[in-house]
């Protein structure tokens, strides 16, 4: 499992906004981009869309593109994970296999 496979990626995202909750921190719009994760937009579109479509996290907002098919994504300040979510991050298999890999690299959620 690399660092840009999708379920490291989605750990990481989940992780981030976990980590808001539990601390009353604000979530970074800043750090939730493509260039993060060092990811393409469109796949990093892809991995928000299915995180918002499984329940995983609320705050996303589909925006319509002329001429596309797929709809942009727009992230709003109320970006948060789910309960769903939570027990997603902390029960599925890939999700802990992610985090053996991130624990490893030490870039779980870097500046936290």
């Amino acid at each position: 499992m690399s660092k840009k496979d999708y379920y490291v990626i989605a750990y990481r995202i989940l992780a981030y906004l976990y980590e808001c909750v539990k601390t009353g921190k604000k979530v970074s719009l800043e750090y939730l981009t493509a260039e993060t994760f060092s990811i393409d937009e469109s796949y990093f579109d892809y991995i928000l869309r299915n995180l918002f479509k499984e329940g995983y996290i609320t705050g996303i907002i589909f925006v319509p593109i002329l001429g596309n098919e797929l709809q942009g994504i727009k992230i709003t300040q109320k970006i948060e994970i789910t309960p769903q979510g939570i027990e997603f991050l902390q029960s599925n298999s890939m999700m802990n296999k992610a985090h053996e890999v991130l624990k490893t690299l030490k870039e779980i959620i870097p500046g936290i």
